[in-house]
């Protein structure tokens, strides 16, 4: 069997011959950003079954392509979709496309997600920027013999999201009137959601919003020196006192209305790196 560095030049060299152009920046989107890429201007488009060694998402709400393009003249890779621990990936298979990046030659990765706020000053439909995460999937895909050509074995974490793309987005924020709030997100291995008693614990270490994804390829990232700027679209609020179930259809419809002040956040973010 193949070594999982292996598999990943291969997964490369598989998408280099068939592409224009390496691309520089790599965009990951999740619930809200999944079925649209109207925001990039597409060269090559590949479904995820069809390029070797890649995962297939089983999100409802995930395309599940990869796509080329470009876009303020700027070469970019987007992942219409991610995987998720939840849907029985590892850690190491959940993250295999930032490697496949890393590979290709990114050195900037954009990821969104759909996140439920724990912040009571939130509310449904706000886009936040990640400032910090923590980590409580109980996972990491550093785990087993480092690979010393990817990265060094003790990648420091005090930095994981970069403080000048965060910057860029809430200045992007601001000249277009969206106002952006900035918190930690916390990772979770899902997909079960949060009881109440976890809101709480939850808030109390200081998190502003959870959700199911982002934490390993964000680890990732890191590991490779890739610079990361992370944005979650806030679908619901919760309130551990008033508790209100929430559907994935709501989630979804929430994520859906804010994507185009997402996608305005990216491109101006884009154009300014």
């Amino acid at each position: 069997m193949k070594s999982y560095k292996n598999r990943a030049i291969e997964t490369a060299e598989f998408l280099r011959a068939r592409i224009a152009k390496p691309p520089r920046i790599g965009m990951m989107t999740g619930t809200g950003l999944g079925q649209s890429v109207g925001f990039l201007n597409i060269s090559e488009v590949f479904d995820y079954k069809d390029i070797p060694h890649f995962p297939t998402s089983t999100v409802e709400s995930h395309a599940g392509r990869l796509v080329f393009g470009h876009m303020h003249g700027k070469q970019i890779i987007a992942m219409q979709g991610r995987f998720h621990l939840y849907e029985g990936y590892s850690e190491m298979e959940v993250s295999f496309p930032i490697r496949v990046m890393q590979e290709l030659g990114v050195t900037i990765l954009i990821l969104t997600n759909a996140a439920g706020g724990l912040n009571p000053e939130f509310t449904a439909g706000d886009i936040m920027i990640i400032e910090d995460h923590i980590n409580l999937t109980g996972s990491n895909p550093l785990i087993g013999p480092n690979e010393d050509s990817w990265g060094i074995r003790f990648p420091d974490m005090i930095h994981a999201y970069d403080k000048k793309l965060s910057a860029l987005a809430e200045k992007a924020g601001k000249h277009a009137g969206i106002p952006l709030k900035k918190g930690i997100y916390a990772g979770l291995k899902g997909p079960s959601l949060e009881t109440p008693a976890e809101v709480r614990f939850l808030r109390t270490i200081g998190a502003d919003a959870v959700g199911f994804s982002t934490i390993q390829e964000v680890i990732t990232a890191v590991h490779a020196g890739v610079k990361v700027l992370g944005l979650s679209t806030i679908t619901n609020v919760h309130n551990p006192d008033m508790p209100v179930p929430a559907t994935v259809e709501q989630i979804i419809d929430v994520a859906g209305q804010a994507s185009p002040r997402l996608e305005m956040i990216i491109r101006t973010v884009v154009g300014n790196i």
